[in-house]
């Protein structure tokens, strides 16, 4: 079996410091990664900047700064952001690096040779703001001025020499594609969106712009720059030291197992991407998937809009984890979701005190005073125990189909359902009531830590370090927990002690 696994997050655009849309897509590739290598997996995971266009080089004229150094101050807070969210990337790739130059202009001189390329003059209607081209029937006028319907941003009329590759050669071979592969776009419904546009027809792509100079200069033709999503997409395989596929990385982990990304970027990922490849006789990713937006309100976050949530502000104000485990909890993933000092305060309240965090407390607490902080030695489990221990047991191929197929709100809840159980499991079985049955008190006791250890390391790949707290006090690390250990309800070794631990997450005053 094949134990290798590859994500990667978009890479982000610096025209603009990140936003909580980029730590949402960050977050949950890094909850998958982290799943993954639970599950005893070599895991690539990569995330980056994407740093050629017009819209970069037009930012940097702005500030009055040189182009390269306005992206490597963007570009450093986006590597910023990886540490802020405790994300366990393997790698950050930039475009403006040597590795992907390379691996973007070899990729053209492919489709070149296999005659997918060919120059004309492009005459159309194009967003800067998205480096997008649109249809006449995806353009609307407000107010004397041309807009994208889907994005909203302002299109500009473009008519100069291009290159174009053949993409209308490739309608019917992609949805030959997406027949074979019915889960290689996810969620259903982006799929049937993305189907529907390549039924209405294919153009051929423009593929390079001669109007400015920021960007990969096309080989033998140094008066075209590569259009700025030939170049970005690429990162996905110049990060595995593409062109060489005897190389140990990308033998290892192409094709991707899943690119994560924004519903708005779902075209280039799912329709050009995919006809690049397979013109460039490359396999495919095997799936894209396209989760919803972070609405500030009811609105998609934009720079121009001005509501731009600071993911840094709520982390300086409530944490990390919270953050992390607020983004997994209460946003449906696959649809947009927003997020709400009110909503977050309530998820700490409720999840994260009173579920999780009373939940340890309470165990420990009883055992420091009737078990002198140490593992107990149980009796026969019962059935009662049983049943709570098995729970998780019983789940673990089913939160592994969960988490293959990123149906990370499935995963979540349960995680939150057996924490509803195991706290009503300690009330019903009340070991303080069996002072005079010592061996079931004893039993209760470590049955109740053993739940605790379980649901610790299914909670740590969403609060690596809240989880990482309660496990310690069992001498578990990151290095020596994994997901087979919980089909085992007798890891705990009896007498070996057990650390005290201090209140998880604080409960938030609420003012009425």
């Amino acid at each position: 079996m094949n134990k290798n696994y590859f994500i990667t997050t978009p890479i982000y655009y610096p025209s603009a410091k990140p936003h909580m849309g980029h730590a949402y897509s960050s977050v949950v590739s890094d909850v998958i990664a982290r799943f993954k290598r639970l599950d005893g997996y070599n895991v690539e995971f990569l995330t980056g900047t994407d740093e050629h266009g017009l819209k970069i080089q037009r930012a940097a004229e702005a500030k009055g700064i040189d182009t390269k150094e306005f992206c490597d101050e963007i570009s450093k807070t986006f590597r910023n952001l990886s540490d802020l969210l405790n994300l366990t990337n393997t790698d950050f790739i930039r475009t403006t690096e040597d590795r992907h130059i390379k691996s973007v202009q070899n990729l053209w001189n492919i489709l070149l040779n296999n005659n997918q390329i060919y120059l004309s003059k492009y005459s159309g209607w194009y967003s800067v703001s998205d480096e997008a081209f649109y249809n006449e029937n995806e353009i609307k006028e407000e107010n004397g001025i041309n807009l994208s319907i889907n994005s909203g941003s302002k299109v500009e009329w473009v008519e100069e020499e291009s290159y174009f590759f053949k993409l209308s050669e490739w309608e019917n071979k992609l949805l030959e594609f997406y027949e074979k592969n019915p889960k290689f776009i996810l969620p259903k419904s982006r799929r049937n969106e993305v189907i529907s546009f390549v039924k209405s027809g294919l153009k051929d792509l423009s593929v390079s712009r001669k109007s400015f100079s920021w960007g990969i200069k096309v080989p033998n033709d140094k008066n075209h720059i590569i259009y700025v999503w030939l170049d970005a997409l690429t990162n996905y395989i110049s990060a595995l030291n593409f062109p060489d596929k005897n190389n140990i990385k990308y033998k290892n982990f192409w094709p991707a197992d899943v690119h994560m990304i924004g519903k708005d970027i779902l075209r280039f990922h799912a329709v050009y991407w995919p006809a690049f490849l397979l013109a460039a006789d490359l396999p495919p990713p095997k799936r894209v998937y396209g989760h919803g937006w972070i609405l500030s309100g009811e609105e998609k976050m934009s720079k121009s809009k001005g509501n731009i949530l600071d993911p840094l502000e709520i982390i300086n104000k409530y944490g990390l984890d919270p953050l992390r485990y607020y983004l997994l909890k209460e946003v449906s993933f696959g649809s947009d979701g927003s997020i709400s000092q009110d909503k977050l305060e309530s998820c700490i309240n409720s999840d994260l005190a009173n579920n999780y965090g009373n939940f340890c407390q309470r165990v420990i607490s009883f055992n420091e005073k009737n078990c002198n902080l140490s593992i107990p030695k149980k009796d026969n489990f019962k059935k009662e125990d049983l049943i709570i221990l098995n729970k998780i047991s019983d789940a673990l191929d089913t939160l592994r189909l969960n988490i293959d197929n990123q149906e990370l709100s499935i995963y979540t809840n349960f995680i939150v359902d057996c924490l509803f159980d195991s706290n009503k499991y300690f009330n019903d079985q009340a070991p303080w009531e069996k002072k005079n049955d010592i061996k079931r008190l004893n039993t209760i006791v470590y049955v109740s830590l053993e739940i605790l250890r379980k649901i610790s390391i299914l909670l740590n790949p969403i609060i690596p370090e809240t989880s990482l707290k309660v496990l310690k006090i069992f001498n578990l690390n990151q290095s020596n927990i994994n997901l087979d250990s919980l089909k085992n309800h007798e890891i705990l070794s009896v007498d070996s002690k057990i650390e005290k631990i201090s209140i998880l997450f604080k409960k938030i005053e609420k003012n009425d």
